[in-house]
């Protein structure tokens, strides 16, 4: 049975399939049509004022076509928007486990202070004059994640994770450069258990990657990394707490032979949440790192919007940082644009000097919580995780043996064989039962990986609930129920989707249907 938008009026089995509704809503859950099916090219819900006569200056690019987008009166829209914030499922909705993703609650504290006139509504492009504040609060900012790393050095520009490692690695990759040995040492050591970023970064700057295998802990040790060092060797690229959940324990014995053999520690600091406030990265002989200023200070993760990978450096690294950085003249702040004090970076990274926002909720989050705040949620972090990895540990395998995690556990599917039921079975049911799934097969280096990250923000009401339905579900599979796992998830919106048909064949243009013929014709 079609609906009066020509779909199919139940997306789902049970209750709707039985008794389907003529608009194929399902009470508040909304079958909407798309935009362009529904807008009109005539409508706005915004009044523009006719635009004056003038010269284009577009050339043979100039428009010759209307644009057809369609439009929409300010109600429609304010329902359309609505409509899909109630089919998503974010860390304000309830339990997000993503693993190595910390998908962790943002006190609305921080979103008030960066909402203050000083803060929201300054613009790059303003004269330095007329900043002082901004500067102070990056300087303030740079200060503590000194402090917190014990690092003498820190390049506030990059604007993600990832553009954290491009930085850091960058330096590096000038510091040879600078010893005259920019064209021996090319390789990258990169342990199986770091993060998956991390030869993409190496190789995207011309470097050669070079896999270290784990230990059957889970860990590195630093006897495959002496064998694989030498003088055509620049770096390790270590995640530490590493992308299994462990800390590296061996991790200042790697640092001294990597540094033997004349090469630099980059450490991937998107696990700092784990640790801040209990370890300084700068102790364990680290010569570089990025933080995720999102995973450990709280500011929005994703959404498509700006975010901030702050790098912090050692001794060796800190002539190499990239323009712009904050000058502390005690007096007065400025800001370094050019190079000076004999200093060698590697140029620019970035037009402006990083994301106002994201520093501004990161320097709201450190103050809130001081340093014994801040060590809790660390501590509270992985007590959650272990909480999580104890309350599954009779059900669900853990690939690396019953050892404490720190702030995610980690399982595989060993658990599964013979059920008929796979990783992704499991956590397609999951959504049925309220639930994002975890982390799904990542990391690489463990079979049909389950990687479950609770952060320090849930209770341990929030953390029981999710553990006796993440038992009702394994009890389930073990039972032999398979249709559960199989179909699921059955209560979405949307079905399960043909993922892989999606990624081959993915329609990209919408073509306007067929009309719909009424059935008494």
């Amino acid at each position: 049975m079609l609906n009066r938008q020509g779909r199919p009026s139940s997306p789902g089995d049970g209750a709707e399939a039985i008794n389907p509704t003529f608009t194929g809503n399902r009470a508040l859950i909304i079958e909407e049509a798309l935009l362009f099916e529904t807008g009109r090219i005539d409508v706005t819900g915004v009044d523009v004022e006719e635009v004056e006569d003038f010269e284009p200056r577009l050339g043979a690019f100039e428009r010759k076509d209307p644009i057809g987008l369609p439009g929409f009166a300010e109600p429609e829209a304010m329902r359309h928007f609505v409509r899909l914030s109630q089919k998503n499922f974010g860390i304000d909705t309830g339990l997000f486990p993503l693993g190595s993703c910390t998908m962790k609650h943002n006190p609305r504290l921080n979103e008030k202070v960066a909402r203050l006139p000083g803060f929201a509504d300054i613009h790059p492009l303003q004269p330095i004059s007329t900043v002082p504040g901004a500067l102070a609060v990056i300087d303030h900012l740079a200060h503590y994640l000194k402090t917190l790393t014990g690092m003498p050095a820190v390049a506030m520009s990059p604007k993600a994770g990832a553009h954290g490692e491009l930085c850091g690695m960058m330096a590096i990759k000038a510091a040879i450069a600078a010893r005259g040995e920019g064209e021996t040492r090319k390789v990258v050591l990169v342990p199986d258990s770091a993060h998956g970023t991390n030869p993409a970064t190496a190789a995207l700057i011309g470097f050669t990657v070079a896999s270290i295998p784990v230990r059957a802990d889970g860990t590195v040790d630093p006897a495959e990394i002496k064998k694989a060092l030498g003088p055509h060797v620049a770096a390790i690229m270590l995640t530490n707490p590493n992308t299994c959940g462990l800390f590296e324990r061996d991790v200042r014995a790697i640092a001294d032979v990597v540094h033997e053999a004349g090469a630099y520690f980059y450490c991937d600091g998107a696990n700092f949440n784990a640790i801040v406030g209990k370890v300084r990265p700068g102790d364990l002989g680290v010569d570089a790192m990025h933080i995720n200023l999102h995973k450990t200070f709280s500011t929005p993760h994703g959404g498509g919007g700006p975010g901030a990978g702050p790098v912090v450096l050692s001794d060796k690294l800190a002539p190499f940082a990239p323009f712009p950085y904050v000058v502390n003249a005690r007096v007065l702040v400025e800001r370094a644009e050019e190079v000076m004090n004999g200093e060698t970076p590697f140029g620019r990274l970035t037009a402006f000097h990083g994301q106002m926002g994201m520093f501004t909720r990161a320097l709201t989050y450190m103050l809130s919580h001081g340093t014994d705040g801040m060590r809790q949620a660390s501590e509270d972090a992985v007590l959650s995780a272990n909480y999580i990895r104890t309350g599954l540990a009779d059900l669900m395998s853990a690939p690396f043996g019953d050892q404490p995690c720190m702030h995610e556990a980690l399982f595989d599917d060993t658990w599964l064989k013979d059920t008929g039921v796979t990783t992704l079975d499991f956590a397609k049911a999951m959504i049925d039962e309220g639930y994002h799934p975890m982390t799904m097969y990542f990391p690489l280096v463990v079979h049909g990986a389950m990687l479950i990250e609770p952060t320090e923000s849930e209770s341990k009401a929030s953390l029981d609930l999710f553990i006796a339905t993440l038992r009702d579900l394994a009890l389930s599979a073990k039972r032999g129920e398979t249709e559960r796992f199989s179909g699921a998830p059955y209560h979405a919106p949307r079905r399960r989707l043909d993922e892989t048909r999606a990624a081959r064949q993915p329609v990209l243009r919408w073509t306007p249907p067929e009309p719909i013929k009424d059935a008494a014709e």
